[in-house]
Order: structure tokens, then C-alpha cells, then sequence
């Protein structure tokens, strides 16, 4: 398992920042591991919505079904994806501050399977696919 967390100060409200983080499909603007990302499910987010993304790492591209499996409008949203080697548990919390807001991003990371031997190396990884989201989302939380 790694853990990857990131608070980054936004000039948006916590509502807009919010509201552009809960469309989780906004993770192909922030995240240059994404190569594409989309709901799948109509309306407004709640829990249960769906999104695909297609992360790419090295030549390996691996599609991924988010599904929002906590909700509190305007404050806390959890999302998981799982495939038979991979499980992705990402949270975003957002508080208003005098000007703006904090926007908290946590990602979580498990290898399963025969791949769970290599759990331990996979911080190390994680931490640059951090920092670069985190670079990305630092840009797009402060037009």
C-alpha cells in the first residue's frame, strides 16, 4: 500500500473548488498520468456516480472505473477503482479559508494479487505521480 497526500491553497470558493473536483472527469486536465477521463453516469455527482480513466504508466495503459463511494456535498468526496492487480482509493476534502479555500487531495494505493509482493516499492512511484498531479492541480485550482 502507498499513501499519497497534498494540500494546495486555491483562489476558487470551496464551492467551485469543490464542484470541480467532485467531476472527477477534470482528472485528465490536472493529472498528466491521465490520458483521458469521462462520466458515466447523467446528472449531477452523488453517490454512486461513475467515471472512467485511462491512466498511462511507462507503455502499460490501464482503464479504471471510479465510483464515488462517500459524498458530503461541498466538503468530502471518496472515489474507488479496482482492477485484478490494482486498488485506487482517492479522497478530496475541501475547507473555506479567509480568501478561498484548501483543497486536500489523498490517493491511496494497493497492488493485489501475485503483484502484492511489490507494495513496498510502490511509494516511491507514487510520490512522483504525485507531485506532478499536484503540480497540475496547483494550476487548475488557481486560474
Amino acid at each position: 500500500m502507498a499513501l499519497y497526500t497534498t494540500s494546495i491553497d486555491s483562489s476558487l470558493s470551496p464551492s467551485d473548488a469543490f464542484a470541480y473536483m467532485a467531476a472527477f472527469e477534470n482528472v485528465a486536465q490536472w493529472d498528466p498520468g491521465v490520458l483521458e477521463a469521462q462520466r458515466l453516469t447523467d446528472g449531477p455527482v452523488h453517490l454512486g456516480t461513475e467515471f472512467r480513466v485511462l491512466t498511462q504508466t511507462g507503455k502499460r495503459r490501464i482503464p479504471l472505473t471510479y465510483r464515488v463511494t462517500e459524498f458530503e456535498e461541498g466538503s468530502r468526496l471518496v472515489l474507488a477503482a479496482a482492477t485484478s492487480t490494482l486498488r485506487s482509493v482517492d479522497e478530496v476534502r475541501v475547507v473555506a479559508k479567509a480568501e478561498g479555500s484548501t483543497v486536500t487531495y489523498r490517493a491511496n494505493l494497493s497492488l493485489l494479487g501475485v503483484l502484492r509482493v511489490a507494495n513496498p516499492f510502490l511509494a516511491s512511484t507514487l510520490k512522483k505521480i504525485g507531485d506532478r498531479a499536484r503540480d497540475g492541480l496547483r494550476r487548475e485550482l488557481n486560474p
